[in-house]
């Protein structure tokens, strides 16, 4: 990182503690206006009723070729609440966080709940399943930049991005964001817990070659603590450096060939697993891997666990978006399915118990069992790396994929051209089963991490 990051980085440590204070005082005052929602639901009647207050504060500053594109300031609020009248439910949100404002946001969502149809499953977590203990995660480490110092740090991505070669001649800009905030969230059940947290990050996207040679591609890197940012100068050469190794990418002939998902593109798979297994499609009938629990879904040598309590994870939470405590637990061990993904709502419908997923999974990891980046490829030996991945075609239903694709031929291991305008398909059931390898080359900049995976076989379509 540049001397000057390292200053603005340095800095922010030292006022850390004061934001912490002052954000647990955000908290109290919060849980205070939480408490006095659910006291009103009370008041009007409700049998029960739960409620949720976010604030979120944040810098976004970009440049595009060494000229300030934006500068926007953040400031957002909202506050949310639920009521019951038996299983009868409604729900009202507000932004106004005066008293008359919140008497009104209850009374709307009781009129909603009064002229509703009952629905048997629905209902306030039962309160066993609610946290008790509160986890300290390491979420919160404010980055005090201001505007002047995040356009510095994105002119210097921008910067090294378009010396990296001759061939860049182009920017979409380099953009630095910086957003922390703070969430509470309580029912009447006596929940009533806040956290903050805060999310940082820096992405550049360059151009490179003309006419018909010409590509795009970018770069990322997203941190909590901004100490752990990818250093500014790194990610304008790495973009830079995708964007150069793309020019002159030509189509390839259908074919059947082995298929290497690049670590940013392996993510969706497992993200397309996880809808799969998520209640509200199972309830729904509209996954492929309905009825799956305790099936052989990967080869056994698969293991997917969530780690929710990990300090400093983008996806770290001890309780889920009702309260519910989240724990560590294996969804996939030996390639068998052992647990859906399941708020308390969805758990009803199924006839079984909450896994502390309402909002979703909590840092999921997939164990690897390959090699690094380039041992996979050595993997794969000849077939396509695919590094970017176009539309939307799965059908959650059926499990039939098929996305635009671009990325790299690869022979004996080795790349030897970029690919483009191409159509990968298969079929997810299949494409699970037929997986060789997953490698070490982890991501880490979401709530999945997972490196590059390995399918035996899929086809390809291209010329």
């Amino acid at each position: 990182m540049a001397a000057r990051a390292l200053i603005f980085y340095r800095d922010s440590i030292l006022q850390n503690q004061n934001q912490i204070n002052q954000y647990q005082d955000r908290i109290n005052e919060f849980k205070a206006i939480v408490q006095q929602l659910l006291d009103e639901a009370a008041r009007q009647g409700a049998s029960a009723a739960e409620a949720a207050l976010s604030v979120d504060n944040g810098l976004t500053a970009s440049v595009r070729l060494g000229e300030v594109e934006t500068v926007e300031h953040h400031c957002d609020q909202g506050l949310g609440v639920t009521v019951f009248f038996g299983r009868q439910k409604g729900s009202a949100s507000t932004n106004d966080l005066s008293p008359a404002s919140l008497a009104d946001t209850v009374r709307a969502a009781c009129s909603i709940a009064r002229h509703t149809s009952g629905d048997e499953y629905a209902g306030l977590p039962e309160a066993e399943d609610l946290a008790t203990e509160c986890v300290e995660l390491d979420l919160y480490h404010p980055w005090q930049v201001d505007a002047e110092q995040a356009l510095q740090v994105a002119k210097e991505c921008e910067d090294a991005a378009l010396a990296f070669s001759a061939e860049i001649n182009n920017s979409e800009g380099a953009t630095v964001n910086s957003h922390h905030g703070v969430r509470v969230f309580g029912n009447s059940l006596g929940f009533l817990q806040g956290l903050h947290s805060s999310r940082h990050s820096i992405s550049c996207a360059v151009l490179a070659g003309a006419g018909d040679r010409m590509q795009r591609d970018f770069w990322y890197a997203v941190a909590r603590d901004p100490e752990r940012l990818q250093a500014a100068r790194e990610i304008g050469e790495k973009a830079a450096a995708r964007t150069v190794a793309r020019l002159d990418a030509r189509s390839i002939g259908t074919r059947q060939c082995p298929v290497l998902f690049a670590p940013e593109t392996a993510v969706s798979l497992i993200g397309a697993f996880i809808g799969a297994v998520s209640g509200g499609n199972l309830y729904r009938k509209a996954s492929f891997l309905l009825d799956a629990l305790d099936k052989q879904i990967f080869p056994d040598f698969v293991r997917i666990d969530e780690q929710p309590l990990l300090p400093g994870g983008m996806g770290s939470a001890w309780f889920d978006a009702e309260g519910v405590a989240t724990r560590a637990r294996d969804l996939v061990s030996g390639g068998v399915l052992r647990s859906y993904v399941l708020s308390s709502y969805s758990a009803r419908k199924l006839g079984l118990r909450t896994t502390g997923n309402a909002g979703g999974v909590h840092n999921l990891m997939v164990a690897a069992n390959g090699p690094d980046f380039a041992g996979m490829l050595r993997l794969l030996g000849t077939g396509l790396l695919v590094t970017e991945l176009m539309g939307q075609g799965v059908n959650r239903v059926t499990g039939d994929y098929s996305r635009g694709a671009s990325g790299f031929w690869v022979e004996n291991g080795e790349i030897q051209f970029p690919v483009e305008e191409i159509t990968i398909a298969g079929n997810l059931k299949t494409m699970f089963q037929q997986i060789t390898a997953i490698g070490e080359d982890i991501d880490y900049r979401g709530n999945i991490r997972v490196g590059s995976i390995l399918v035996e076989r899929m086809a390809v379509a291209g010329n």
